[in-house]
C-alpha cells in the first residue's frame, strides 16, 4: 500500500491572497515545504516581493510576489497572466485577504445604563463606511478572486479553492459585528461554491482559525506593555488550551485539505481553535 503523504503537492501552482500577513506567511511556509510554487498576491507589491524572497531563500522554493487588488477584478486578471507566465496554470487558490477594521469596531462589549447618554462607544456610534470595508475585504475580496483564478481548474476539471474563515463566524465576538457578519459569509459562500463547482472537479473548503495574534487584531488583544489586555486574558481563559495559536498550527489542515488526501471532501469549514467552540465558558 502507497504511504499517505503530500507529494502530489510538489509542483503544483498555489496563488494566496493576503499572504503577506501573519496567517498568510505561515501558510506559505507549509506549502514551500512541500514543494508547491506559490504567488502572493497583495495590493503591496514590494511587501509581497519581500516576502516572497524570505521565504523562498530560506525553504529554497519557488515563489513570487504579484500586485493585485482584491476589490479589483481587473487588476487580479492581470495578475493571474503573469502568474501564468512566471509559474503556469493555477491548480490552487487560497483566499486569505481579509481583517477587521477599528471603525467598524465598538469600544464597550455590552451597552450599559451609563452609556445610553453618550453612545458614540456603541453599536450607534459605529461609522457605516466601516461596516463597507470590513464587508468587502473579506466577502468580495473572497468573491472576485475566485471568479479569477479557478479559470484554469476549470479547464482542467481539478483544483481546490481554501478561503479563510474565522471562529467568529460560528459565534460573533463583541466589539466587532461587521468581522463576524462578513466571516459568516465566507461559511455560506464556501458552501455554495462548493456545490456550484462538485461536478466539475473543483473542491471548495474552508479553515476557521480560534484565537491568533494578528496585525489586525493586536491593538484588541494585547495591551502597550506587551502583555494580554482584559480581553486577551478573557480570550485565554475561554479557550481550553489556554493559549493563542501559532500561526503554524494551521499549516497541517490546510495542506490535508489542499492534498488529494482530502479528494472527497468539499464543502466544510474546520476549526482550528484550541477546543474554543468545543466550551460552554464553565
Amino acid at each position: 500500500m502507497e504511504s499517505i503523504s503530500f507529494k502530489d503537492l510538489t509542483g503544483k501552482v498555489c496563488v494566496i491572497t493576503g499572504g503577506a500577513g501573519v496567517i498568510g506567511q505561515a501558510l506559505i511556509k507549509g506549502l514551500a515545504s512541500v514543494g508547491t510554487k506559490v504567488a502572493i498576491v497583495d495590493i503591496n507589491k514590494e511587501v509581497a516581493e519581500k516576502v516572497a524572497k524570505e521565504i523562498s531563500e530560506k525553504y529554497n522554493a519557488t515563489i513570487i510576489g504579484i500586485e493585485g487588488n482584491v476589490l479589483d477584478k481587473s487588476s487580479l486578471e492581470k495578475a493571474k497572466a503573469l502568474v501564468n507566465e512566471k509559474l503556469g496554470e493555477i491548480d490552487i487558490l487560497i483566499n486569505g485577504a481579509g481583517g477587521n477594521h477599528p471603525t467598524a469596531t465598538t469600544k464597550v462589549e455590552q451597552i450599559e445604563d451609563k452609556d445610553l447618554d453618550n453612545l458614540g462607544d456603541t453599536f450607534y456610534g459605529l461609522d457605516i463606511n466601516g461596516f463597507d470595508k470590513v464587508f468587502a475585504l473579506n466577502f468580495k475580496g473572497t468573491v472576485l478572486p475566485s471568479m479569477v483564478f479557478t479559470q484554469d481548474m476549470l479547464k482542467h476539471k481539478k483544483g481546490v479553492v481554501l478561503n479563510i474563515s474565522s471562529m467568529n463566524s460560528y459565534k460573533p465576538l463583541t466589539k466587532i459585528p461587521a468581522y463576524s457578519a462578513a466571516k459568516a459569509s465566507i461559511n455560506n459562500f464556501t458552501q455554495w461554491l462548493a456545490v456550484h463547482l462538485a461536478k466539475v472537479g473543483i473542491r471548495v473548503n474552508a479553515i476557521a482559525p480560534g484565537f491568533f495574534i494578528t496585525n489586525q487584531n493586536r491593538f484588541l488583544v494585547l495591551n502597550k506593555e506587551g502583555g494580554y489586555s482584559a480581553r486577551g486574558n478573557k480570550i485565554v481563559s475561554n479557550t481550553p488550551m489556554g493559549k493563542f495559536g501559532e500561526p503554524e498550527d494551521l499549516q497541517g489542515t490546510t495542506l490535508y485539505l489542499l492534498s488529494d488526501i482530502s479528494s472527497f471532501v468539499t464543502g466544510i469549514v474546520i476549526p482550528i481553535d484550541g477546543g474554543y467552540s468545543a466550551f460552554g465558558g464553565v
